[in-house]
């Protein structure tokens, strides 16, 4: 197990990246040195999200855009008309090379049912960090520490925070019935041809229909080597050499697309790996996970040795968080960001097969207040996180219809239904501090030790953000 580490930057005010407006993003922050794959899974099932090594979390009743965690559950995902438009396009594209005329791609993706014929961007704008930079610790000799300190203390309950899911799914299976019946008597099957002749076919067509369903894999698997074009997926740590070979061609492809699609070029190639290489988790490889491990990774996209896309996810314990998803906008025609969200579902399964705990796909943040942003509400089936119960909720109309009149929400219909990883002050006394390089303890014997509990507040108001377990897990940084 990894020690997570965190320096709590408390209230954060900034530019929206969805409205535009100068200072009325709202949000509490912190920095993470070290995060445990797991207390990452617990932080963005309450909200957070992280930019590199910068985590934050929206404070939604005071924000102007409020945002709400939204996932879907891979293995319940059923393809629309245009997502099966778009992986046809793709396997036509690589069959043959040809390209669908550009009038054709961008009349066809105002029926999108995910994204327009242009993408919007797989991931949210990313915050705007704090001016301050963190103070520079020795991360190994902390969690040395740490893991010392919970030596000494009762036994840690398990790191898995219990969810209630609201409402509770139930599905059910139609299958074919094959029987042996008594062969039919000529009469009747003459009778019977005759009924066809005379245009009785709706049967016959529900049955071509049902036969003719192509599940996600069966687009994605329908290659040949004889095709014109190769599409090779590649999978790389973001700590890996492989990554460091590739760099180049990333940070090119960025570049590019940043121009291209959001006219925001990037500084250099340091803020490039700041936003999307830089990661607090390290490759975890539990024996009861997924052959990769956990951790932060770039899906690379490699159309005949052509870097055309990358897809950056961290893979965790519960789900596959999309991060980020950039493109060669010379393939916008593909419609490359609604293929990358498939693809990174069609993983999220693969992965389910063999880790079943691992079966959803995190898109980052639902923001309805943004219209452009709805597009991540489009694939079933999709939940929101409830921001006060920390329930997942399922997205419907009624939910939609609700967000129309008020742009927060609660979401939980139950009133009485509360937090169950609730941080309470009774708990107050078991949170970890990291005093120097060489003192840990829990926040009882700092308060003895050194007889000031000058920041009981802001330790109470960042254990309230991250939930009683993480509070109880994690390395608070409560250095002078």
């Amino acid at each position: 197990m990894s020690v997570s580490i965190v320096k709590y930057y408390g209230s954060q005010l900034g530019k929206c990246g969805y409205c535009t407006g100068i200072h009325c993003s709202k949000s509490n922050g912190m920095h993470a040195y070290r995060l445990d794959c797991q207390d990452y899974q617990n932080l963005i099932d309450r909200g957070w999200r992280r930019c590199g090594n910068y985590c934050y979390k929206l404070k939604n009743k005071e924000t102007c855009c409020p945002c709400y965690t939204i996932k879907c559950d891979a293995l319940e995902f059923k393809l629309t008309k245009s997502n099966k438009r778009i992986l046809r396009r793709m396997n036509r594209f690589l069959r043959d090379g040809k390209r669908d005329p550009v009038e054709q791609v961008a009349r066809a993706g105002n029926e999108d049912d995910v994204t327009a014929s242009v993408d919007a961007p797989a991931s949210e704008p990313q915050p705007q960090m704090p001016d301050k930079s963190p103070a520079v610790i020795n991360v190994e000799q902390a969690v040395s520490l740490a893991k010392a300190q919970k030596s000494k203390a009762k036994p840690a309950r398990a790191a898995q925070v219990p969810l209630t899911q609201s409402p509770s799914q139930g599905s059910t299976k139609s299958a074919a019935v094959i029987s042996n019946k008594p062969c039919k008597k000529a009469k009747q099957m003459r009778l019977e041809r005759r009924q066809a002749k005379l245009g009785d076919t709706a049967q016959q067509s529900s049955q071509k229909a049902f036969t003719q369903e192509k599940s996600l894999t069966d687009f994605l698997s329908a290659t040949s080597e004889t095709n014109k074009h190769h599409l090779k997926l590649s999978l790389v740590h973001v700590y890996s050499e492989e990554f460091k070979r590739t760099l180049p061609e990333s940070y090119a492809l960025y570049r590019k697309y940043q121009i291209a699609i959001h006219n925001d070029p990037p500084k250099d190639r340091r803020a490039y790996q700041d936003h999307l290489q830089v990661s607090p988790m390290k490759n975890e490889k539990p024996d009861d996970g997924p052959e990769m491990g956990y951790g932060s990774f770039h899906q690379q996209y490699w159309l005949d040795e052509k870097l055309i896309a990358v897809g950056v996810i961290d893979i965790l314990p519960g789900s596959v968080s999309s991060v980020y998803f950039f493109y060669d906008p010379d393939y916008s025609f593909l419609s490359l960001g609604t293929y990358g969200s498939l693809r990174e579902i069609d993983f999220v399964q693969t992965i389910a097969a063999t880790t079943p705990a691992l079966k959803y796909y995190y898109m980052g943040f639902y923001i309805h207040s943004c219209p452009k942003m709805r597009y991540k509400g489009k694939l079933s089936a999709s939940y929101l996180l409830c921001p006060e119960t920390y329930v997942w909720i399922l997205l419907t109309d009624v939910i939609r219809s609700k967000l129309d009149k008020n742009k927060y929400q609660r979401l939980n219909e139950d009133a009485a239904a509360r937090d169950v990883n609730e941080f309470l002050l009774e708990h107050l006394d078991e949170v970890l501090l990291l005093l120097d390089a060489t003192t840990c303890m829990q926040y009882k014997d700092y308060v003895q030790i050194t007889g000031t509990d000058s920041d009981r507040v802001e330790i109470i108001e960042y254990s309230e953000l991250v939930g009683k377990v993480c509070a109880h897990r994690m390395l608070y940084v409560n250095m002078a």
